[in-house]
């Protein structure tokens, strides 16, 4: 494939298409709750889900438990240079030029990482009987529910960088199922034990 197109990792990819595609959900389900049980700023018309609480807790679940936990670990290691660095802040100055946006892009790539984590840990927190039962004002509830804002505010911002920064060639890259042949999912594994042997 050509190399002047942007590539990235096969498994940054992977981890990353696997945790939007669970957050995604995570977040659609989680604004059904809340025009289920709450909707005191503002509700849709929209037709009840029997059990929406627990599939949202579902997708919740997989992704505290398995899929962030990955993904995690793949960015603060082989994808560090694609989150803050120590002289990002600095580099903010520079918006308008190259280096601008990209330090801004790596605030933003570590806002969402943290984002999720603030949403899953709260939403860990709130009990599936409160909803139903009309208590609305438990504090984790409001956290998860401020998390949620966050986190939907963080996505779109995160979007609108990544395609100011590399354009849709950028965001075509992300989705693109080709792979170098030194990059393939074989070599997944090496990638992982070459990561715990830095540890």
């Amino acid at each position: 494939m050509s190399r002047s197109k942007p590539y990235q990792p096969s498994l940054l990819r992977f981890l990353h298409g696997v945790n939007a595609l669970i957050a995604l959900l995570a977040i659609i389900t989680s604004f059904l709750v809340y025009n289920t049980y709450d909707g005191r700023f503002g509700q849709l018309p929209l037709p009840r889900i029997p059990d929406i609480i627990g599939i949202h807790g579902t997708f919740g679940k997989i992704l505290l438990l398995a899929v962030m936990p990955a993904f995690a670990l793949y960015s603060f290691h082989l994808g560090h240079q694609r989150l803050v660095q120590p002289n990002s802040f600095q580099k903010l100055t520079q918006i308008g030029k190259p280096i601008g946006w990209y330090s801004l892009h790596r605030i933003v790539n570590t806002l969402m990482l943290l984002a999720v984590t603030f949403s899953l840990v709260s939403g860990s927190m709130v009990k599936e009987e409160w909803l139903p039962a009309g208590k609305l004002n438990h504090i984790w509830y409001y956290l998860h529910l401020s998390g949620w804002v966050v986190l939907v505010s963080s996505l779109a911002i995160h979007l609108l960088m990544s395609v100011k920064v590399g354009g849709w060639p950028f965001i075509v890259s992300m989705f693109s199922l080709k792979y170098r042949p030194d990059d393939s999912p074989q070599t997944w594994l090496l990638q992982i034990r070459s990561l715990v042997r830095r540890q």
